[in-house]
């Protein structure tokens, strides 16, 4: 829905010599699902003694199976001479119960204001996604579905930052991106194995590369196919200093007639604060999709993270994971879906130790496999409205 900025202007109570010539626009997404899960245990953190307890299964239901709900205002000003000004106030919810998501955060999507002018590029500031978050974004074959896709052993649970300053510059075919973050804002608490949280809120005077973050990516399409690069790196605080987690990743795409085919690799290392490795290990995805006809699409994307060490244990079991989609349009606004997924020697979304349980912990639904059990399965039946 796109409204002039005199209504804008009108609603908000703001002057209207201070919107001219500009533009708002309200948009999002509203999805919601009725799911079922077995063999599910607690998040292991200090309150539950690190113990995931028994499994059972679920039945619940969860916001966002394709897409996380949020809603959105997006602005621009044209300055003239071919410059133009543009902000993005995005807040994620749950669906289900109403609240806010992404820890609270009134705008936990995304909160950035930018400058940009056509052959030079965007320079943005806030709270952004990281580079090689959106250099993925079309090599994922579930787009980023919030159910099942192992988006923080992907990209990182830093995917999105605070005191970000990012740029962004489209050159034909070729995007490149690069970003700082002064501090990304993120913690994450003791688990299991973790001595001590992991993260903050950064911009710590005396020390400031803790909790800093960077990153780049470069991302060609032309045509039918498509590539991308691109290497990410947070310096989160553990204990009073910081650690290092680094990732790398290469991409690639194919389309065909009704199909497009996509995998990746990305590579991963993490330290601790005495620049110990505490991790490290080489994640690959494979998938497509298939649009059957113009109102049904399936998808179909295998993960396997090949864990080379993690806290000491060059052991552990390789996880991996199937997942399926099929989605039925009514519009281009209104859908419906099944999606359904099955993860071996880890919880859905891959989630284990090695992703410190982000996925759970954000979205408010344990994904964390149960004592003694090595397997999960996940169907969630929903529909999504976009607007």
């Amino acid at each position: 829905m796109k409204t002039r900025s005199t209504v804008m202007a009108l609603m908000l109570g703001c002057p209207l010599a201070a919107a001219a010539q500009s533009s708002v626009t309200l948009y999002g997404v509203a999805d919601v699902n009725v799911e079922y899960v077995n063999r599910v245990g607690a998040v292991p953190v200090a309150t539950n003694g690190f113990n995931p307890g028994p499994g059972d299964k679920v039945f619940r239901m969860a916001s966002g199976g394709l897409s996380g709900s949020r809603w959105g205002l997006r602005g621009a000003e044209d300055l003239g001479a071919g410059w133009q000004a543009s902000f993005v106030l995005e807040s994620g919810f749950s669906l289900d119960s109403g609240t806010m998501q992404q820890s609270g955060r009134l705008f936990g999507r995304q909160a950035f204001v930018a400058l940009q002018r056509a052959g030079i590029g965007q320079l943005s500031l806030g709270r952004q996604y990281t580079s090689i978050f959106e250099a993925l974004a079309n090599f994922s074959p579930t787009a980023y579905a919030t159910q099942y896709e192992p988006v923080v052993l992907q990209a990182g649970a830093n995917f999105r930052e605070d005191n970000t300053v990012k740029y962004t510059g489209q050159f034909g075919p070729l995007t490149a991106r690069a970003h700082w973050s002064f501090g990304a804002g993120l913690a994450l608490p003791q688990t299991v194995g973790i001595a001590t949280p992991i993260g903050g809120n950064g911009e710590v005077p005396g020390q400031f590369r803790r909790d800093t973050a960077y990153g780049a990516s470069l991302a060609y399409g032309t045509g039918p196919f498509g590539a991308t690069i691109g290497y990410d790196q947070w310096n989160p605080t553990i204990g009073t200093s910081n650690g290092t987690v680094r990732k790398a990743v290469v991409a690639a795409s194919y389309a065909f007639g009704p199909a497009k085919i996509m995998g990746g690799y990305r590579w991963g290392q993490n330290k601790n604060a005495a620049d110990v490795v505490i991790q490290r290990d080489d994640y690959y995805w494979i998938g497509a999709n298939y649009q059957v006809t113009p109102a049904v699409g399936l998808t179909l994307e295998y993960n396997y993270d090949n864990v080379r060490s993690l806290f000491g244990n060059t052991q552990v079991a390789n996880p991996w994971q199937l997942a399926f989609v099929a989605n039925y349009a009514f519009s281009r606004r209104t859908d419906v879906y099944l999606s359904t997924a099955y993860a071996r020697n880890a919880g859905l979304m891959l989630e284990s130790l090695a992703t410190v349980y982000a996925n759970s912990l954000s979205l408010g639904n344990s994904y964390a496999a149960a004592n003694g059990q090595r397997s999960m399965v996940g169907v969630a039946l929903g529909m999504r409205h976009k607007f």
